[in-house]
Protein backbone atom coordinates (compact mmCIF):
# COMPACT_ATOMS: atom_id res chain seq x y z
CA UNK A 1 0.00 0.00 0.00
CA UNK A 2 0.64 3.54 -0.47
CA UNK A 3 1.05 3.98 3.44
CA UNK A 4 3.45 1.38 4.09
CA UNK A 5 5.57 2.80 1.51
CA UNK A 6 5.46 6.44 2.76
CA UNK A 7 6.32 5.10 5.89
CA UNK A 8 9.50 3.28 5.35
CA UNK A 9 10.41 6.55 3.53
CA UNK A 10 10.20 8.19 6.76
CA UNK A 11 11.94 5.63 8.62
CA UNK A 12 15.06 5.69 6.59
CA UNK A 13 15.36 9.76 6.82
CA UNK A 14 17.49 11.01 9.73
CA UNK A 15 15.66 12.49 12.60
CA UNK A 16 16.85 16.21 13.29
CA UNK A 17 17.00 17.23 17.02
CA UNK A 18 15.40 20.49 18.74
CA UNK A 19 18.38 21.42 19.46
CA UNK A 20 20.01 20.99 15.54
CA UNK A 21 17.30 23.27 14.41
CA UNK A 22 18.12 25.71 16.45
CA UNK A 23 21.96 25.19 15.97
CA UNK A 24 21.19 25.60 12.04
CA UNK A 25 18.47 28.37 12.23
CA UNK A 26 21.30 30.71 14.39
CA UNK A 27 23.70 29.77 11.94
CA UNK A 28 21.75 30.26 8.86
CA UNK A 29 19.09 32.25 8.71
CA UNK A 30 18.88 35.13 6.60
CA UNK A 31 17.89 38.26 9.22
CA UNK A 32 20.16 36.70 11.94
CA UNK A 33 23.42 36.91 9.87
CA UNK A 34 22.96 39.69 8.04
CA UNK A 35 22.67 41.53 11.72
CA UNK A 36 25.35 40.16 12.43
CA UNK A 37 27.57 42.05 9.61
CA UNK A 38 25.85 44.73 10.71
CA UNK A 39 27.02 44.41 14.92
CA UNK A 40 30.41 43.84 13.35
CA UNK A 41 30.40 47.38 11.61
CA UNK A 42 28.99 49.07 14.20
CA UNK A 43 32.17 47.50 16.00
CA UNK A 44 34.38 49.07 13.71
CA UNK A 45 32.87 52.74 13.25
CA UNK A 46 33.41 52.78 17.26
CA UNK A 47 36.79 52.04 16.86
CA UNK A 48 37.18 54.78 13.52
CA UNK A 49 35.61 57.16 16.05
CA UNK A 50 38.06 57.18 18.33
CA UNK A 51 40.55 57.58 15.44
CA UNK A 52 38.49 60.89 14.91
CA UNK A 53 40.61 62.46 17.29
CA UNK A 54 43.51 61.95 15.56
CA UNK A 55 44.81 65.30 13.77
CA UNK A 56 44.19 65.01 10.18
CA UNK A 57 48.33 65.32 8.43
CA UNK A 58 48.36 65.77 4.56
CA UNK A 59 50.80 66.00 1.89
CA UNK A 60 50.65 67.63 -1.11
CA UNK A 61 52.48 67.96 -4.44
CA UNK A 62 51.98 69.77 -7.42
CA UNK A 63 53.78 70.90 -10.81
CA UNK A 64 52.14 72.78 -13.05
CA UNK A 65 52.77 74.77 -16.49
CA UNK A 66 51.32 77.98 -17.34
CA UNK A 67 51.93 82.04 -17.03
CA UNK A 68 51.89 84.10 -14.19
CA UNK A 69 49.88 87.56 -15.20
CA UNK A 70 49.10 89.71 -12.73
CA UNK A 71 46.34 92.43 -12.09
CA UNK A 72 44.25 94.30 -9.59
CA UNK A 73 41.28 93.43 -7.98
CA UNK A 74 38.99 92.10 -5.99
CA UNK A 75 38.12 88.21 -5.99
CA UNK A 76 36.40 85.96 -3.45
CA UNK A 77 37.94 82.40 -3.32
CA UNK A 78 35.30 79.93 -4.52
CA UNK A 79 37.63 77.99 -5.78
CA UNK A 80 37.21 77.58 -9.26
CA UNK A 81 40.40 80.57 -10.27
CA UNK A 82 43.83 79.35 -11.19
CA UNK A 83 45.90 80.62 -8.62
CA UNK A 84 49.15 82.39 -10.58
CA UNK A 85 51.13 84.68 -8.81
CA UNK A 86 52.62 87.87 -10.43
CA UNK A 87 53.45 91.89 -9.92
CA UNK A 88 50.32 93.59 -12.30
CA UNK A 89 52.16 94.27 -15.59
CA UNK A 90 51.18 96.72 -18.52
CA UNK A 91 50.64 94.10 -21.07
CA UNK A 92 49.26 90.77 -21.63
CA UNK A 93 52.26 88.09 -21.98
CA UNK A 94 51.79 84.95 -22.94
CA UNK A 95 55.63 83.58 -21.28
CA UNK A 96 54.91 80.16 -19.66
CA UNK A 97 57.49 77.99 -16.98
CA UNK A 98 57.28 75.09 -14.41
CA UNK A 99 56.17 75.20 -11.47
CA UNK A 100 55.74 73.43 -8.77
CA UNK A 101 54.44 73.54 -4.78
CA UNK A 102 55.01 70.90 -1.78
CA UNK A 103 53.45 71.23 1.43
CA UNK A 104 52.72 69.19 4.98
CA UNK A 105 49.64 70.17 6.59
CA UNK A 106 48.48 69.28 10.44
CA UNK A 107 44.89 70.51 11.24
CA UNK A 108 44.58 69.52 14.65
CA UNK A 109 40.62 70.29 16.44
CA UNK A 110 42.49 69.66 19.77
CA UNK A 111 39.63 71.28 22.30
CA UNK A 112 35.59 71.46 21.55
CA UNK A 113 34.41 71.19 24.75
CA UNK A 114 33.58 67.46 24.72
CA UNK A 115 32.36 66.93 21.38
CA UNK A 116 34.60 64.15 20.44
CA UNK A 117 34.08 62.07 23.63
CA UNK A 118 30.65 62.51 23.15
CA UNK A 119 30.71 61.22 19.97
CA UNK A 120 33.19 58.27 20.93
CA UNK A 121 30.17 57.60 23.44
CA UNK A 122 27.45 57.87 20.78
CA UNK A 123 29.62 55.25 18.21
CA UNK A 124 30.03 53.23 21.39
CA UNK A 125 26.15 53.24 22.17
CA UNK A 126 25.04 52.42 18.67
CA UNK A 127 27.63 49.16 18.58
CA UNK A 128 25.92 47.91 22.04
CA UNK A 129 22.74 48.86 20.36
CA UNK A 130 23.44 46.75 17.33
CA UNK A 131 25.11 44.12 19.36
CA UNK A 132 21.61 43.53 21.99
CA UNK A 133 19.57 43.62 18.33
CA UNK A 134 21.53 41.07 17.06
CA UNK A 135 21.09 38.95 20.53
CA UNK A 136 17.21 40.06 20.74
CA UNK A 137 16.34 38.46 16.87
CA UNK A 138 18.50 35.49 17.88
CA UNK A 139 16.11 34.93 21.02
CA UNK A 140 13.23 35.85 19.02
CA UNK A 141 14.13 33.39 16.26
CA UNK A 142 14.77 30.88 19.10
CA UNK A 143 11.38 31.14 20.32
CA UNK A 144 9.95 30.71 16.75
CA UNK A 145 12.04 27.89 15.30
CA UNK A 146 11.20 25.80 19.05
CA UNK A 147 7.75 26.38 18.54
CA UNK A 148 7.53 25.30 14.83
CA UNK A 149 9.51 22.35 15.33
CA UNK A 150 6.58 21.57 18.08
CA UNK A 151 4.07 22.22 15.82
CA UNK A 152 5.80 19.68 13.17
CA UNK A 153 6.28 17.33 15.95
CA UNK A 154 2.28 17.64 16.96
CA UNK A 155 1.61 17.14 13.04
CA UNK A 156 3.41 14.02 13.36
CA UNK A 157 2.38 12.50 15.78
CA UNK A 158 -1.38 13.55 14.99
CA UNK A 159 -0.37 11.43 11.72
CA UNK A 160 0.84 8.91 13.35
CA UNK A 161 -2.59 8.77 15.22
CA UNK A 162 -4.93 8.54 12.01
CA UNK A 163 -2.35 5.89 10.76
CA UNK A 164 -3.12 3.38 13.56
CA UNK A 165 -7.10 4.80 12.82
CA UNK A 166 -6.91 3.63 9.24
CA UNK A 167 -5.37 0.48 10.33
CA UNK A 168 -8.32 0.10 12.45
CA UNK A 169 -11.05 0.99 9.51
CA UNK A 170 -9.13 -1.46 7.23
CA UNK A 171 -9.38 -4.16 10.06
CA UNK A 172 -12.69 -3.47 11.05
CA UNK A 173 -13.76 -3.61 7.01
CA UNK A 174 -12.59 -6.76 6.68
CA UNK A 175 -14.25 -8.25 9.55
CA UNK A 176 -17.56 -6.41 8.45
CA UNK A 177 -17.16 -7.97 4.43
CA UNK A 178 -16.43 -11.56 5.92
CA UNK A 179 -19.90 -11.37 8.33
CA UNK A 180 -21.93 -9.68 5.09
CA UNK A 181 -20.56 -12.53 3.10
CA UNK A 182 -21.49 -15.19 5.44
CA UNK A 183 -25.17 -13.51 5.56
CA UNK A 184 -24.37 -12.85 9.14
CA UNK A 185 -25.12 -8.81 8.82
CA UNK A 186 -27.36 -6.99 6.71
CA UNK A 187 -25.30 -5.83 2.93
CA UNK A 188 -25.63 -2.05 3.85
CA UNK A 189 -23.33 -2.96 7.42
CA UNK A 190 -20.76 -3.66 4.70
CA UNK A 191 -20.91 -0.52 2.51
CA UNK A 192 -21.14 2.02 5.36
CA UNK A 193 -17.76 -0.08 6.68
CA UNK A 194 -15.98 0.98 3.20
CA UNK A 195 -17.59 4.76 3.77
CA UNK A 196 -15.35 4.50 7.30
CA UNK A 197 -12.44 3.37 5.36
CA UNK A 198 -12.47 6.23 2.91
CA UNK A 199 -12.88 8.69 5.58
CA UNK A 200 -10.04 7.49 7.54
CA UNK A 201 -8.14 7.75 4.59
CA UNK A 202 -9.28 11.11 3.72
CA UNK A 203 -8.37 11.93 7.36
CA UNK A 204 -4.31 10.85 7.78
CA UNK A 205 -4.23 12.32 3.87
CA UNK A 206 -5.28 15.46 5.08
CA UNK A 207 -3.01 15.21 8.35
CA UNK A 208 0.10 14.20 6.03
CA UNK A 209 -0.78 17.93 4.15
CA UNK A 210 -0.91 19.21 7.62
CA UNK A 211 2.95 17.47 8.58
CA UNK A 212 4.69 18.79 5.17
CA UNK A 213 3.28 22.01 5.90
CA UNK A 214 4.50 22.24 9.12
CA UNK A 215 7.75 20.77 8.02
CA UNK A 216 8.05 23.95 5.24
CA UNK A 217 7.90 26.32 7.91
CA UNK A 218 10.69 24.38 10.04
CA UNK A 219 12.49 24.21 7.01
CA UNK A 220 12.02 27.78 6.13
CA UNK A 221 13.08 29.07 9.74
CA UNK A 222 16.20 27.20 9.88
CA UNK A 223 17.47 28.79 6.95
CA UNK A 224 18.10 25.55 5.06
CA UNK A 225 17.18 23.62 2.12
CA UNK A 226 16.11 20.56 3.74
CA UNK A 227 13.70 18.51 1.30
CA UNK A 228 12.18 16.53 4.62
CA UNK A 229 12.26 16.48 8.70
CA UNK A 230 11.47 14.01 11.18
CA UNK A 231 11.10 15.47 14.40
CA UNK A 232 12.72 13.41 17.15
CA UNK A 233 9.79 12.28 19.80
CA UNK A 234 11.33 11.25 22.69
CA UNK A 235 11.63 14.43 24.72
CA UNK A 236 8.17 15.33 24.61
CA UNK A 237 7.02 11.96 26.29
CA UNK A 238 7.78 13.48 29.92
CA UNK A 239 6.95 16.22 31.50
CA UNK A 240 9.25 19.57 31.89
CA UNK A 241 10.18 20.93 35.19
CA UNK A 242 7.30 23.17 36.26
CA UNK A 243 9.25 25.33 38.70
CA UNK A 244 8.34 29.22 38.27
CA UNK A 245 11.19 30.74 36.91
CA UNK A 246 12.24 34.10 38.54
CA UNK A 247 11.05 37.30 36.79
CA UNK A 248 13.55 38.98 35.44
CA UNK A 249 12.11 41.08 32.59
CA UNK A 250 14.82 44.11 32.77
CA UNK A 251 17.51 41.53 31.12
CA UNK A 252 14.67 40.14 28.58
CA UNK A 253 16.64 40.42 25.37
CA UNK A 254 13.83 42.70 24.00
CA UNK A 255 13.65 45.12 26.48
CA UNK A 256 17.96 44.88 27.04
CA UNK A 257 18.02 46.25 23.74
CA UNK A 258 15.05 49.14 23.83
CA UNK A 259 16.71 50.10 26.47
CA UNK A 260 19.89 50.52 24.88
CA UNK A 261 18.14 52.02 22.07
CA UNK A 262 16.86 55.08 24.73
CA UNK A 263 21.08 54.90 25.90
CA UNK A 264 21.70 55.35 22.46
CA UNK A 265 19.37 58.36 21.92
CA UNK A 266 20.46 60.27 25.45
CA UNK A 267 24.21 59.66 23.90
CA UNK A 268 23.25 61.14 20.63
CA UNK A 269 21.49 64.34 22.39
CA UNK A 270 24.21 64.99 24.89
CA UNK A 271 27.11 65.19 21.15
CA UNK A 272 24.59 67.33 18.95
CA UNK A 273 24.42 69.63 22.39
CA UNK A 274 28.52 69.79 21.86
CA UNK A 275 27.57 71.62 18.53
CA UNK A 276 26.63 74.48 19.82
CA UNK A 277 30.31 75.01 21.51
CA UNK A 278 33.12 76.48 19.10
CA UNK A 279 36.24 74.66 18.21
CA UNK A 280 39.88 75.53 19.28
CA UNK A 281 42.01 74.00 16.01
CA UNK A 282 45.73 73.66 16.08
CA UNK A 283 47.38 74.30 12.69
CA UNK A 284 50.68 74.14 11.25
CA UNK A 285 52.05 74.38 7.68
CA UNK A 286 55.03 73.81 5.81
CA UNK A 287 55.58 74.33 2.13
CA UNK A 288 58.58 74.73 -0.39
CA UNK A 289 57.74 76.38 -3.96
CA UNK A 290 59.42 76.56 -7.15
CA UNK A 291 58.90 78.53 -10.48
CA UNK A 292 60.93 78.75 -13.73
CA UNK A 293 60.37 82.64 -13.79
CA UNK A 294 63.06 84.99 -12.57
CA UNK A 295 62.79 87.65 -9.81
CA UNK A 296 63.24 90.09 -12.21
CA UNK A 297 60.81 89.27 -14.46
CA UNK A 298 58.95 92.23 -13.96
CA UNK A 299 62.01 94.08 -15.10
CA UNK A 300 63.14 91.46 -17.54
CA UNK A 301 60.63 89.62 -19.48
CA UNK A 302 63.48 87.13 -20.78
CA UNK A 303 64.03 86.04 -16.73
CA UNK A 304 62.55 82.69 -17.29
CA UNK A 305 63.39 79.60 -18.48
CA UNK A 306 61.02 76.54 -19.98
CA UNK A 307 63.41 73.95 -18.28
CA UNK A 308 61.52 71.41 -16.48
CA UNK A 309 64.09 70.82 -13.80
CA UNK A 310 65.01 74.19 -13.15
CA UNK A 311 61.19 75.11 -13.04
CA UNK A 312 60.10 72.36 -10.13
CA UNK A 313 63.24 72.34 -8.09
CA UNK A 314 62.40 73.90 -4.65
CA UNK A 315 63.27 77.46 -4.15
CA UNK A 316 61.43 78.88 -1.06
CA UNK A 317 59.75 77.78 1.86
CA UNK A 318 57.73 78.62 4.88
CA UNK A 319 56.39 77.71 7.76
CA UNK A 320 53.27 78.26 10.13
CA UNK A 321 51.39 77.31 13.01
CA UNK A 322 49.17 78.59 15.29
CA UNK A 323 46.01 78.33 16.83
CA UNK A 324 42.21 79.31 15.32
CA UNK A 325 38.64 79.56 17.59
CA UNK A 326 36.06 79.14 15.24
CA UNK A 327 32.30 79.56 16.24
CA UNK A 328 29.32 80.07 14.43
CA UNK A 329 27.06 82.06 16.78
CA UNK A 330 24.02 81.19 14.73
CA UNK A 331 24.28 77.29 15.33
CA UNK A 332 22.83 78.38 18.88
CA UNK A 333 19.37 78.57 17.41
CA UNK A 334 20.02 75.47 15.22
CA UNK A 335 20.99 73.69 17.70
CA UNK A 336 18.81 74.04 20.54
CA UNK A 337 15.95 73.17 18.03
CA UNK A 338 17.97 69.77 16.75
CA UNK A 339 18.41 69.15 20.71
CA UNK A 340 14.81 69.80 21.48
CA UNK A 341 14.07 67.19 18.53
CA UNK A 342 16.55 64.69 19.62
CA UNK A 343 14.48 64.67 23.55
CA UNK A 344 11.24 63.96 21.94
CA UNK A 345 12.84 60.69 19.87
CA UNK A 346 13.88 59.89 23.67
CA UNK A 347 10.58 60.66 25.07
CA UNK A 348 9.12 58.08 22.12
CA UNK A 349 11.22 55.52 22.51
CA UNK A 350 10.58 55.41 26.65
CA UNK A 351 7.01 54.99 25.71
CA UNK A 352 7.81 51.88 23.46
CA UNK A 353 9.90 50.53 25.94
CA UNK A 354 7.13 50.52 29.00
CA UNK A 355 4.60 49.29 26.49
CA UNK A 356 7.01 46.59 25.97
CA UNK A 357 7.29 45.86 29.58
CA UNK A 358 3.77 46.22 30.53
CA UNK A 359 2.88 43.34 27.39
CA UNK A 360 6.10 41.20 28.75
CA UNK A 361 5.05 41.50 32.31
CA UNK A 362 1.28 40.22 31.46
CA UNK A 363 2.51 37.04 29.09
CA UNK A 364 4.47 36.29 31.95
CA UNK A 365 1.47 36.17 34.26
CA UNK A 366 -0.33 34.53 31.76
CA UNK A 367 2.38 31.94 31.15
CA UNK A 368 1.50 30.30 34.91
CA UNK A 369 -1.45 29.79 33.92
CA UNK A 370 -1.17 28.20 30.38
CA UNK A 371 1.55 25.96 32.12
CA UNK A 372 -0.77 25.08 34.78
CA UNK A 373 -3.65 24.30 32.51
CA UNK A 374 -1.81 22.08 30.04
CA UNK A 375 -0.46 19.86 32.70
CA UNK A 376 -3.67 19.37 33.89
CA UNK A 377 -4.66 18.14 30.38
CA UNK A 378 -1.81 16.46 29.68
CA UNK A 379 -2.63 14.08 33.15
CA UNK A 380 -6.06 13.67 31.56
CA UNK A 381 -5.94 12.60 28.62
CA UNK A 382 -4.22 9.45 29.67
CA UNK A 383 -7.69 8.52 31.55
CA UNK A 384 -9.63 9.14 28.22
CA UNK A 385 -7.54 6.57 26.06
CA UNK A 386 -7.10 4.24 28.24
CA UNK A 387 -11.31 4.32 28.40
CA UNK A 388 -11.93 4.86 24.75
CA UNK A 389 -9.58 2.24 23.85
CA UNK A 390 -11.36 0.07 26.16
CA UNK A 391 -15.16 0.82 24.65
CA UNK A 392 -13.84 0.08 21.45
CA UNK A 393 -12.88 -3.11 22.00
CA UNK A 394 -15.50 -3.64 23.64
CA UNK A 395 -18.10 -2.72 21.16
CA UNK A 396 -15.87 -4.11 18.50
CA UNK A 397 -16.06 -8.40 20.29
CA UNK A 398 -19.50 -7.28 20.85
CA UNK A 399 -20.01 -6.46 17.53
CA UNK A 400 -18.51 -9.78 16.63
CA UNK A 401 -20.54 -11.92 17.95
CA UNK A 402 -23.57 -10.41 17.15
CA UNK A 403 -24.31 -8.50 20.53
CA UNK A 404 -23.97 -4.33 19.00
CA UNK A 405 -24.69 -2.88 15.69
CA UNK A 406 -22.52 -0.87 13.52
CA UNK A 407 -23.29 2.38 14.77
CA UNK A 408 -21.88 1.80 18.15
CA UNK A 409 -18.97 0.46 16.68
CA UNK A 410 -18.38 3.90 14.76
CA UNK A 411 -19.16 5.73 17.58
CA UNK A 412 -16.38 3.86 19.47
CA UNK A 413 -14.08 4.27 16.71
CA UNK A 414 -14.82 8.27 17.25
CA UNK A 415 -14.18 8.39 20.82
CA UNK A 416 -10.88 6.26 20.00
CA UNK A 417 -9.37 8.72 17.47
CA UNK A 418 -10.14 11.91 19.29
CA UNK A 419 -9.15 10.82 22.43
CA UNK A 420 -5.59 9.80 20.56
CA UNK A 421 -5.58 13.43 18.97
CA UNK A 422 -6.09 15.07 22.17
CA UNK A 423 -3.24 13.18 24.40
CA UNK A 424 -0.91 14.12 21.32
CA UNK A 425 -2.04 17.59 21.42
CA UNK A 426 -2.28 17.96 25.46
CA UNK A 427 1.51 16.45 25.72
CA UNK A 428 2.64 18.79 23.24
CA UNK A 429 0.61 21.62 24.89
CA UNK A 430 2.42 21.43 28.34
CA UNK A 431 6.12 22.07 26.42
CA UNK A 432 4.45 24.83 24.30
CA UNK A 433 3.06 26.42 27.63
CA UNK A 434 7.41 25.82 28.76
CA UNK A 435 7.97 27.58 25.60
CA UNK A 436 5.61 30.56 26.31
CA UNK A 437 6.99 30.77 29.66
CA UNK A 438 10.76 31.27 28.37
CA UNK A 439 9.65 33.61 26.05
CA UNK A 440 7.74 35.91 28.54
CA UNK A 441 10.36 35.63 31.31
CA UNK A 442 13.24 36.43 27.88
CA UNK A 443 15.53 33.18 29.25
CA UNK A 444 15.30 30.65 26.28
CA UNK A 445 17.63 28.31 28.98
CA UNK A 446 14.47 27.29 30.61
CA UNK A 447 12.91 25.79 27.64
CA UNK A 448 16.22 24.45 26.28
CA UNK A 449 17.84 22.84 29.51
CA UNK A 450 14.73 20.15 29.59
CA UNK A 451 15.13 19.14 26.03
Amino acid sequence: MAIGSLSNSLQAQETLTLQEALSLAVSNYGSITSKQHYSKSFQLLSDQARRDYLPNFNLGAQQTYGTVNGQLGPMYGFGLNAASSGLPRDTQTWEAAFGALYLANINWDVFAFGRSRRNIAVANARAIESEGDLQQEIFQHKVKVASAYLNLLAAHQLTDSFEKNLERAETFQQIVKTRARNGLIPGADSSQADAELSNAKIAWTNSLNREQEAQNVLTILTGTSLNAIVPDTTFVAGFPKTADPIQTLATHPTLAWRQQRIATGEQQRAYISTLKYPALTLVGVFQSRASGFGSNFNQDPTDYSHDYLQGVKPTRSNYLFGFGLTWNLTDLLRISKQTAAQKEVVLGLQKEYDQAFLELNQNANLAKTKMENAISNALEAPIQVKAATEAYQRQLVMYENGLSDLVNVTQALYLLIRAETDQAIAQNNVWQALLYQSAAVGDFEIFENEL
